[in-house]
């Protein structure tokens, strides 16, 4: 029996279990049958209903898995239901005809978008028969691009008088701008019947060009100026602008302490094609008389020259108000009396994007204020200034 026993307890630990182990007794009379399975089990110790448990929920878990990606299958290869189909009433047969149904909204905006784009704009006339002048008067304007704000600002011209136009002042982040600005045009009553007011919003951008918003062509023989009028009028599409003479950029910086006015000339571009030597003259007028004058270097051979040329005058600030910057772009091939291909004038007396750039140089002293100006005709700006003969006088600058 002793041996017996020994060799039992010998073949217990050869399969894994410690001699006289409760968890894997060995009935008298039968024999462990060896494997694989048998003896994981026999060597886990945990008790066989928790192995049962685990794998029954493993079971679970994995029918789930299959059951949820079958259920995605049959999502992507569903057909979509006929309700949410999109029904087109051209292609349905019967008496019911489409202006009995409501339109859908793509094909409403579609059609109102067309006719409420381009906003409105609301001005006032008024005719002096005896002074033959014109008054315009630009109230406000609304509507004038849906999606996101711009910085308008209005230009008004007459036909008949080439050269004469007006700019308003920029109003900043609106599409309902409020000019209330007036200005008067020379129009005798003999061609009232053929001259027609032109407005053209556009939208200010101070390093690029300015974006049209919208045109007003309104004929005056089509109007009765006997009566001061004051309407809103729809604004059309703007109309492909003009090949324009060029563009000049520049800064401008004010020390009012020392009275230092610092012009730089950066760069011009749009120029005509075909200059010799193109340079850029800062003139200074005060009380409307030529006072001060630089030139820049020429550039050889190119329409968009580059220049980045400072100069510096003094101008006492109790005379800022009085004084005139106008800068000209020229061409040295030119004939001795020809005319420069373009100007921009500065100073209190100018009008719209200049006469911001110069509020905005007052407004931050000491700093740099750079921007582009389209180029306007020499004669219109000569007109404008309405110089006197030249100024010979040095005036008393601070700390002198």
């Amino acid at each position: 029996m002793l041996h017996l026993h020994g060799w039992q307890t010998m073949q217990g630990r050869k399969m894994g279990h410690p001699p006289d182990s409760p968890s894997a007794p060995v009935p008298a009379g039968t024999t462990a049958i060896p494997g694989l399975i048998p003896d994981l089990v026999a060597g886990t110790p945990w008790p066989r209903w928790a192995l049962i448990a685990g794998a029954l929920a493993a079971g679970v878990l994995l029918v789930s898995c299959l059951l949820c990606a079958a259920c995605c299958c049959c999502r992507r290869h569903r057909k979509k239901p006929r309700d949410k189909e999109a029904v087109g009433l051209g292609s349905a047969r019967g008496t019911t005809t489409t202006h009995l149904v409501q339109p859908d909204v793509d094909s409403l905006e579609s059609s109102l978008g067309g006719a409420q784009q381009w906003g409105r704009l609301q001005l006032s006339l008024e005719y002096d028969f005896g002074s033959q002048e014109i008054r315009v008067s630009l109230r406000q304007a609304a509507d004038l691009r849906p999606g996101g704000t711009v910085d308008p600002y209005a230009r008004v011209s007459v036909s008949t008088q080439a050269g004469h136009r007006h700019e308003t002042k920029v109003h900043r982040g609106t599409l309902c701008p409020v000019f209330d600005e007036t200005c008067c045009f020379h129009i005798p009553q003999a061609e009232l019947p053929g001259a027609t007011l032109q407005v053209q919003l556009f939208n200010f951008k101070r390093f690029s060009g300015h974006e049209p918003l919208g045109e007003l062509h309104l004929p005056l023989g089509t109007v009765d100026l006997r009566h001061v009028l004051e309407h809103w009028y729809p604004l059309g599409p703007p109309a492909a602008t003009p090949e324009q003479v060029g563009e000049l950029c520049f800064s401008l910086r004010y020390v009012p302490s020392s009275g230092r006015l610092t012009v730089v000339v950066l760069e011009a571009r749009g120029l005509r094609p075909g200059l010799a030597e193109p340079y850029v003259k800062v003139q200074l007028m005060l009380n409307q008389r030529k006072w001060k004058k630089r030139k820049t270097a020429t550039k050889k051979g190119t329409a968009a020259p580059y220049f980045n040329e400072a100069f510096t005058f003094l101008v006492p600030f109790s005379q800022v108000q009085n004084v005139d910057l106008v800068l000209a772009v020229w061409d040295h091939g030119l004939p001795l009396r020809a005319e420069p291909m373009g100007k921009v004038h500065l100073g209190a007396r100018a009008s719209g994007q200049p006469l911001q750039h110069w509020a905005d140089m007052l407004a931050h002293a000491r700093q740099p204020v750079a921007q582009w100006h389209p180029l306007r005709p020499a004669r219109e700006v000569d007109r404008v200034l309405a110089l006197q003969p030249r100024l010979r006088l040095r005036l008393p600058l601070p700390h002198s």
